[in-house]
């Protein structure tokens, strides 16, 4: 027993130990969270970038082609649009470029009033003038013959060279060349830049691709984007290392690549290449065809906007497609609309220059760390299991030092292992520990301050002393509180509690409220010390268990609540599990499920929000510059307030308690955001805390006064009862 005891002591001793720690922890990766705030302003130029071949389909539909084409690239250049993307060209991208003729075998014959022969199924090209012979044919056999070893033989029609596929056309359209030269020529004479977008489709040869990227340089391009689902090397990077290769000729002529943002699939082979390349990696945001069309001005401004400030973005990726419109009864497109949208003195090219994002050339952030910051994130990491440790103690004391131990061995031991799983880990067992100890402390302060430590939850309605009746609490014996909560608690437990003035709950809320954010936000400097990689701010890497983070600290505060925090676990629990199931839980179950999903659904990238829930954002962003977020500031800060303040009066707000752990945990998972500037995090944190602390002391200041008129209106009625 002696031992026990002792055991006991040791662990309550070691929490003093363990609160140091994690505040060393935080102290340690202050420097690294420096870095990365350093890291985030070394770029901020944008591009505006447009796919090439959309304006060549748009110009197809076009009277006169040509004419259309140099206009429309004026257009662009007076917008703000200052790249174009040029594709690996295929024959049907040349022939709608309007390069040369392809035909069938059948329509081969019919074109030559020959029967058809039999036998045989080859393509047939015909170029529009000597020029494009030139061009194009070295580019076809180099393709077909070469590559692909299918025979190219010479052919003519009236006086138009071509060439005969021996292949059918289904089969050569699909066979990728490099971008259309004549199209490059001409973007380039035009004082555009190019982003060649490559796939892997084309057989790698190392002395090709050294070719094309040497000419490449030669024509200012900084950057490459990757078409399809894997970037260009990976095919055959068992057989011949052409992923290696490729990553050194982009380092040999400085040439870095686009990483498109929200796709489905990540590309393969990306993150390999980004490595090989030191990171010379910059973020892409597509705006869709679709999007182009329909999207009004401000909306696609805001847009690009939010992108650039909140989520790295350095290149806007346009596309524009043709679509029948038979209300107009033509064929439309959506370039006027992008004009407007970008060139407008308020469209999207202004608006970012005003915010500090000028157009240019995209450039990728500079990052380093020095060696020693290793040391400091190992303290980070310390205090990471500080925490977790922490927590694991406030529910069971005589696990404190047990876990704590356990984590320093199994952290030291998953680093060999893997040390990216490690610190995502400890960085998501931080996450989740600071806001639940934050309300474990906020729990115990209100038991402390009203019933005293280690005392039951609920139980039956009991009188205080207050003979003329207390109008709150007579309000509250009728409400459905007292039969959805009851049922926990013993018989003779107090409902209300009296002794704290109204002033003095007022300031002590005010205080808890402040101790239980600091140490909600514990962990963020150590989420930022354990995860600071250039890796986490291109969205290469990203924070592990938003949806753990969102749910575990609210459960976690309710298990405490219902079970830990009053009297004898075990009793609690028999208790609960004794509990008659009514109608009334059931329902309240339901309901609590439905929130639950709904939150969990608009959790992370992935939720979706509804219209006048957008429109409000966008008020927001516009008022403040940057946006906090609704649940906060509009829900969990002011119910925890709210809560805080009426706990210390009433047992049945403690459940608000519970609900307020949301605010909390928010807060942290805002820093988890990792590809989000801090100083975007930080302004958006300290706005849902002022904003939220304001809004709470108005519902504590309409409490009040409608306690005090329901308590006048009692008043007046027992008298007339008596009277």
């Amino acid at each position: 027993m002696n031992k026990v005891l002792k055991w006991q002591q040791w662990n309550r001793a070691a929490r003093k130990f363990l609160w140091v720690l994690a505040l060393v922890g935080v102290i340690a990766s202050i420097p690294i969270a420096a870095n990365r705030w350093q890291m985030e302003s070394t770029s901020k130029q944008v591009e505006y970038v447009f796919d090439y071949s959309d304006l060549v389909n748009i110009a197809a539909y076009q009277a006169k082609p040509t004419e259309f084409l140099s206009g429309e690239l004026e257009k662009m250049k007076a917008a703000g649009v200052t790249t174009m993307s040029v594709f690996e060209s295929r024959l049907d991208s040349l022939e709608t470029a309007g390069r040369l003729t392809l035909y069938n075998e059948s329509e081969a014959a019919l074109l030559q009033r020959q029967p058809i022969p039999s036998g045989q199924n080859f393509t047939y090209v015909l170029f529009k003038g000597t020029r494009e012979k030139e061009v194009y044919e070295p580019m076809i056999r180099e393709r077909f013959e070469e590559m692909e070893e299918i025979p190219v033989r010479s052919w003519s029609y009236e006086n138009e060279q071509g060439l005969i596929i021996e292949t059918p056309l289904a089969n050569a359209l699909l066979k990728a060349m490099n971008p259309d030269p004549l199209s490059v020529e001409q973007i380039t004479r035009a004082g555009f830049q190019l982003l060649p977008r490559m796939s892997d489709q084309i057989p790698y040869d190392q002395r090709k691709v050294d070719e094309l990227l040497a000419k490449y340089k030669e024509l200012g391009v900084t950057r490459i984007l990757f078409d399809g689902d894997s970037v260009k090397g990976v095919a055959s990077q068992e057989d011949i290392s052409s992923l290696d290769g490729f990553a050194e000729l982009l380092t040999k002529y400085g040439i870095g690549v686009a990483a498109v943002e929200n796709l489905k699939k990540p590309q393969k082979g990306l993150n390999t290449l980004a490595y090989k390349t030191q990171y010379n990696v910059v973020r892409l945001h597509s705006l869709s065809d679709g999007d182009a069309a329909g999207l009004k001005k401000n909306v696609i401004t805001d847009r690009f906007l939010l992108a650039a400030k909140d989520r790295n973005i350095r290149m806007f990726y346009l596309n524009g497609a043709p679509s029948a419109n038979s209300e107009k009864g033509k064929i439309t497109n959506p370039l006027d609309n992008l004009y407007i949208s970008l060139g407008d003195k308020d469209g999207a090219v202004k608006t970012l220059e005003d915010a500090g994002f000028k157009p240019g050339k995209a450039e990728a952030f500079q990052w380093s760390q020095p060696d020693w910051f290793l040391a400091l994130r190992a303290v980070a990491m310390v205090g990471a299991i500080s925490l977790i440790a922490l927590l694991a103690g406030s529910f069971v004391n005589s696990l404190t030092i047990l876990v704590f131990l356990l984590g320093l061995v199994g952290s030291a031991g998953l680093y060999v292992m893997n040390s990216s799983t490690m610190e995502q880990a400890l960085a998501l067992g931080a996450a989740v520990s600071a806001p639940a100890l934050a309300l474990i402390w906020i729990i115990n302060r209100v038991y402390a301050h009203t019933d005293g430590p280690r005392r039951a939850v609920g139980g039956e309605w009991a009188r205080s002393g207050n003979t003329a009746g207390d109008a709150a609490e007579s309000a509250l014996q009728l409400s459905p509180w007292g039969a959805l909560l009851g049922g926990f608690a013993q018989p003779g437990t107090r409902w209300v509690f009296q002794g704290l003035s109204a002033s003095r709950r007022f300031s002590m809320t005010l205080a808890m409220f402040a101790v239980a954010s600091l140490i909600s936000l514990l962990a963020v400097p150590i989420v930022i010390g354990l995860l600071n990689d250039i890796t986490y701010s291109l969205v290469l890497e990203q924070f592990r268990g938003v949806n753990v983070l969102a749910a575990a600290p609210i459960g976690l505060a309710a298990v405490y609540l219902f079970l830990f925090a009053g009297g004898s676990v075990w009793t609690s629990l028999r208790r609960i599990l004794g509990l008659q199931i009514t109608i009334l839980w059931v329902a309240a179950v339901a309901i609590l499920g439905v929130v639950g999903m709904y939150y969990l659904s608009r959790t992370g990238n992935s939720g979706v929000a509804p219209g006048f829930e957008l429109a409000f954002r966008s008020f927001l962003e516009t008022t403040f510059g940057v946006r906090p977020r609704t649940k906060e500031f509009l829900f969990a800060h002011p119910l925890l307030l709210l809560g805080i303040f009426l706990s210390l009066r009433y047992r049945a707000a403690w459940v608000l308690l519970v609900v307020g752990t949301m605010g909390q945990l928010s807060m942290v998972g805002t820093f988890t955001h990792l590809h989000t500037p801090l100083w975007v995090s930080l302004t958006r944190v300290l706005l849902g805390l002022g904003l939220g602390v304001l809004i709470g002391l108005i519902l504590i200041a309409a409490w009040q006064v409608a306690e005090t008129l329901v308590r006048k209106w009692l008043h007046k009625r027992k008298a007339a009862v008596h009277g």
